[in-house]
């Protein structure tokens, strides 16, 4: 697809938790079309110690209103100025990076698409392109506590919405991969994104169950264009960009021990 490097206009900023803001960009002209599992490499010239740009998962694209969110994990300099924008401020994004999630073949299809963290961001527009050809995405997303859960409304608007928490403060205690659904359900394809270790997890439990399973990796990507070589992951074809061959892959690409 096209890359586009854009000005965009802060239309909406939104406090959702201490650490996290959900970023809402417009643009004059009508935006570049987008996959679920895209992202945007987003310039922060506010910062005198963020010389790269930050890759930031798209959240939610709205042709109709010419709008794309971007939910920002506040973690270091860079994040942190770039939650401090305010509504009319420009953005300057490169937009759309990477390969994007398979979509379902038919509506009928059951669809698995499983979130930690922050890592929940390009489940929701990726449930909304399910939910557009008449499909019912159901979500299973995790976090450390109640106030960790990330656009619950957004998700309940789209689909069943499951959830685990490790303290038991909503949902189920424990981890994605013990929530009872799994085993209640049987799924056709599952798609995950988040922390490693639960990416790995989910893995694994597809490659049991025999479930095709696709997972979007966070890798430092500092160009989004494959020439600066940070985001190297070992695969079955060998060494490939994440930005460029992912971010989302099959997991019978990678090299994980399942």
């Amino acid at each position: 697809m096209k890359k586009t490097c854009l000005d965009l206009m802060v239309s909406s900023v939104e406090q959702l938790n201490e650490k996290y803001v959900l970023l809402k960009l417009t643009h004059s002209e009508p935006l570049p079309p987008m996959l679920p599992g895209q992202f945007v490499e987003v310039s922060v010239g506010q910062s005198l110690t963020t010389f790269l740009r930050r890759p930031i998962s798209i959240n939610y694209y709205d042709a109709a209103t010419n709008e794309l969110w971007l939910l920002v994990a506040v973690v270091g300099d860079g994040t942190r100025q770039l939650s401090q924008v305010r509504v009319g401020d420009c953005v300057n994004c490169l937009l759309p990076l990477g390969n994007g999630f398979t979509m379902p073949q038919s509506a009928s299809e059951r669809i698995l698409l499983v979130g930690g963290g922050v890592g929940v961001a390009p489940l929701l527009y990726f449930g909304q392109k399910i939910k557009e050809m008449g499909g019912q995405p159901t979500f299973l997303l995790g976090a450390r506590s109640k106030k960790d859960l990330l656009e619950l409304a957004e998700f309940e608007r789209l689909g069943e919405v499951y959830v685990t928490t490790e303290d038991g403060t909503l949902g189920e205690k424990g981890f994605v991969t013990t929530h009872s659904i799994l085993d209640k359900v049987r799924f056709d394809q599952i798609s995950c994104c988040g922390p490693k270790p639960m990416m790995v997890a989910v893995a694994r439990y597809a490659t049991k169950a025999d479930i095709a399973c696709e997972v979007s990796l966070e890798n430092l990507m500092a160009c989004g264009l494959g020439a600066c070589l940070c985001c190297v992951e070992k695969t079955v074809e060998g060494n490939l960009c994440v930005c460029k061959e992912g971010p989302v892959f099959n997991i019978k690409r990678l090299l994980w021990q399942l």
